[in-house]
Protein backbone atom coordinates (compact mmCIF):
# COMPACT_ATOMS: atom_id res chain seq x y z
CA UNK A 1 0.00 0.00 0.00
CA UNK A 2 1.35 3.21 -0.99
CA UNK A 3 1.41 6.29 1.35
CA UNK A 4 0.74 9.67 -0.23
CA UNK A 5 2.99 12.14 1.30
CA UNK A 6 1.37 14.61 3.28
CA UNK A 7 1.13 18.26 1.46
CA UNK A 8 4.12 20.82 2.28
CA UNK A 9 4.05 23.82 4.88
CA UNK A 10 3.32 26.78 2.54
CA UNK A 11 6.10 29.12 2.67
CA UNK A 12 4.26 32.36 3.10
CA UNK A 13 2.54 31.80 6.40
CA UNK A 14 4.97 34.55 7.75
CA UNK A 15 3.69 36.76 4.97
CA UNK A 16 -0.08 36.10 6.33
CA UNK A 17 0.63 36.05 9.82
CA UNK A 18 1.97 39.61 9.44
CA UNK A 19 -0.71 40.99 7.49
CA UNK A 20 -2.94 39.69 9.77
CA UNK A 21 -1.29 40.81 12.73
CA UNK A 22 -0.42 44.25 11.00
CA UNK A 23 -3.31 44.94 9.12
CA UNK A 24 -6.06 43.10 10.90
CA UNK A 25 -5.12 45.59 14.06
CA UNK A 26 -5.36 48.66 11.39
CA UNK A 27 -9.14 46.92 10.63
CA UNK A 28 -10.08 46.18 13.96
CA UNK A 29 -9.23 50.12 15.02
CA UNK A 30 -11.15 51.58 12.04
CA UNK A 31 -14.18 49.37 12.85
CA UNK A 32 -14.06 50.49 16.74
CA UNK A 33 -13.55 54.44 15.23
CA UNK A 34 -16.67 53.42 12.60
CA UNK A 35 -18.63 52.13 15.98
CA UNK A 36 -17.78 55.16 18.11
CA UNK A 37 -18.97 57.42 14.70
CA UNK A 38 -21.99 56.02 14.39
CA UNK A 39 -23.10 55.66 18.08
CA UNK A 40 -22.53 59.38 18.63
CA UNK A 41 -25.65 59.90 20.62
CA UNK A 42 -24.85 57.47 23.23
CA UNK A 43 -23.07 58.37 26.49
CA UNK A 44 -19.89 58.30 26.42
CA UNK A 45 -18.87 56.22 28.85
CA UNK A 46 -21.01 53.47 26.57
CA UNK A 47 -19.87 54.23 23.43
CA UNK A 48 -15.97 53.89 24.74
CA UNK A 49 -16.50 50.51 26.01
CA UNK A 50 -18.34 49.15 23.19
CA UNK A 51 -15.73 50.98 20.67
CA UNK A 52 -12.63 49.17 22.93
CA UNK A 53 -14.31 45.36 23.27
CA UNK A 54 -14.97 45.52 19.79
CA UNK A 55 -11.42 45.76 18.97
CA UNK A 56 -10.11 42.37 19.88
CA UNK A 57 -12.86 40.18 18.32
CA UNK A 58 -12.42 41.49 14.86
CA UNK A 59 -8.55 41.48 15.04
CA UNK A 60 -8.75 37.81 15.99
CA UNK A 61 -11.32 37.24 13.62
CA UNK A 62 -9.09 38.88 10.45
CA UNK A 63 -5.71 37.19 12.19
CA UNK A 64 -7.74 33.79 12.04
CA UNK A 65 -9.38 34.03 8.77
CA UNK A 66 -6.28 35.42 6.87
CA UNK A 67 -4.80 31.74 6.15
CA UNK A 68 -7.93 30.81 3.73
CA UNK A 69 -5.70 33.71 1.11
CA UNK A 70 -4.21 31.67 -1.50
CA UNK A 71 -1.04 33.54 -1.10
CA UNK A 72 0.55 36.32 1.28
CA UNK A 73 0.86 38.54 -1.14
CA UNK A 74 -3.33 38.52 -1.85
CA UNK A 75 -4.07 38.87 2.02
CA UNK A 76 -1.60 41.89 1.81
CA UNK A 77 -3.74 42.88 -1.23
CA UNK A 78 -7.38 42.47 -0.03
CA UNK A 79 -6.75 43.71 3.53
CA UNK A 80 -4.62 46.99 2.30
CA UNK A 81 -7.58 47.59 0.22
CA UNK A 82 -10.18 47.09 2.95
CA UNK A 83 -8.03 49.27 5.47
CA UNK A 84 -8.01 51.98 2.52
CA UNK A 85 -11.80 52.02 2.18
CA UNK A 86 -12.49 51.91 5.66
CA UNK A 87 -10.27 55.32 6.90
CA UNK A 88 -10.80 56.52 3.65
CA UNK A 89 -14.45 56.39 4.63
CA UNK A 90 -14.12 57.59 8.24
CA UNK A 91 -11.83 60.40 6.47
CA UNK A 92 -14.51 61.53 3.93
CA UNK A 93 -17.20 61.11 7.24
CA UNK A 94 -15.22 63.74 8.87
CA UNK A 95 -15.06 60.61 11.66
CA UNK A 96 -11.16 61.25 11.75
Amino acid sequence: MKRDKPAPIRRDWISKSLAGAVLGFALALGASALLAALTADMPLATRSQLAMWLVPPVWLGVLGGVYFFTSGLRAWGWLGGACLVLYGGLFLAGAL
